[in-house]
């Protein structure tokens, strides 16, 4: 597993995917054969979550190989992290809730044995030891491993869900905070209310061709309890009218500027922002602050070639917000730190977002009806 920093090792990536593996992923994708064989999955995500390739270009490269019916797994699964954004952004106050929840367990549970073996991977149960110690590592997992993951964790362990998502977002390169906060939610049978999901050891086994054996684990637990319900909370995504002779902020989740649909706009300078642990509430590990650092200045070398103005600062520096536009970050880290400072920032959205956050309002089966006329929007 070698995610290294760039744009062009991104598109290396991409490329080499459809031409050789696209092919079989639907009939292969649910298998993790290993971190040394992750030749079925794209391993896109990391550079997807911080907007270094879009989901656009992923999916025009995979349409200009195959049809969308021999696609459409596959389109489905780069949409998945679209989806979760949009259904966070209609429903923030899921984010906050769980930043406060955590605060709480956190402090309960810091010198819990059972947590710190869990983090450790020193618990009795091997597969998990070993995702522990591959999640650390590579900082990534299979996707299919994750489910796993957080449902020993949720159901066999009986740790609270909300330490599990801070773990991932700790160590994953492509965490965020809809797809990670919201995934472990439905694990746990709170994001749809009384559906969780429960890793049995036959699952396990077949999907990992037999490489865990003797797996004990509860598999017949009942759902996680919340209480809390939350209505949608309406938005409003659009862009300002004259989009032109302000300064430009780039956040972490879009790191390919030249890729945006602004590109063409003449913006006086760009300010790519990084944000350091101090201003996080859940504390990067250094090896994912390093992707983001790398990952930024990647950016940075990017636009310099094209002689555009452009400076990294930190989001404590941001002084005066009257002349700068935003790329939005999303819900996450970036916004509360924004909004907990009081800087009001023109945000401008993608018109992929635009065109599906308002799918958003319900389910994923509800949403994926829409996925053909959401691509027709930028094919």
């Amino acid at each position: 597993m070698n995610f290294e920093p760039s744009r062009a090792k991104a598109l290396n990536k991409l490329n080499d995917f459809v031409e050789n593996n696209l092919s079989e992923y639907s009939k292969l994708r649910n298998f993790d054969f290993g971190p040394e064989n992750r030749s079925n999955v794209s391993c896109l995500s990391p550079y997807i979550t911080h907007g270094v390739i879009s989901e656009k270009e992923v999916i025009e490269k995979s349409l200009n190989k195959f049809s969308f019916s021999k696609n459409e797994k596959f389109i489905q699964e780069v949409l998945w992290r679209t989806y979760w954004k949009g259904w966070l952004e209609l429903r923030p106050n899921v984010w906050s809730d769980y930043l406060t929840e955590l605060n709480k367990i956190r402090e309960e549970f810091k010198s819990n044995q059972k947590y710190l073996d869990a983090i450790e991977g020193k618990t009795n149960i091997e597969c998990f030891n070993a995702w522990t110690n591959e999640l650390k590592a590579n900082n990534y997992l299979h996707n299919h491993t994750r489910m796993w993951f957080a449902s020993i964790w949720i159901f066999t362990l009986e740790l609270p869900w909300q330490l599990g998502a801070e773990f991932f977002m700790r160590h994953l390169f492509d965490g965020d905070a809809a797809s990670n906060t919201l995934g472990w939610r439905w694990v746990a049978g709170v994001q749809t209310r009384g559906k969780h999901y429960l890793a049995s050891e036959w699952n396990i086994k077949k999907f990992t061709n037999n490489r865990f054996n003797n797996i004990k684990l509860n598999e017949n637990a009942p759902p996680k309890v919340s209480e809390k319900t939350y209505s949608i909370i309406k938005q409003d995504f659009n862009n300002p009218q004259n989009i032109e002779d302000k300064n430009l902020l780039i956040f972490e989740n879009n790191l390919s500027f030249e890729i945006t649909d602004f590109q063409n706009y003449k913006f006086k300078k760009v300010y790519l922002i990084s944000n350091k642990n101090e201003n996080r509430s859940i504390k990067l590990s250094e090896k994912v602050v390093k992707f983001k650092s790398l990952l930024i200045e990647n950016q940075e070398q990017r636009l310099k070639a094209k002689s555009i103005d452009c400076e990294v600062i930190d989001i404590s520096e941001i002084k005066t917000t009257e002349d700068c536009y935003g790329l939005y970050p999303t819900v996450g880290e970036n916004l509360d730190y924004l909004n907990l400072n009081n800087s009001k920032i023109d945000f401008l959205y993608r018109k992929l977002d635009k065109n599906s956050w308002q799918y958003c309002n319900k389910g994923f089966f509800n949403f994926k009806n829409f996925i053909p006329k959401i691509i027709s929007s930028f094919i």
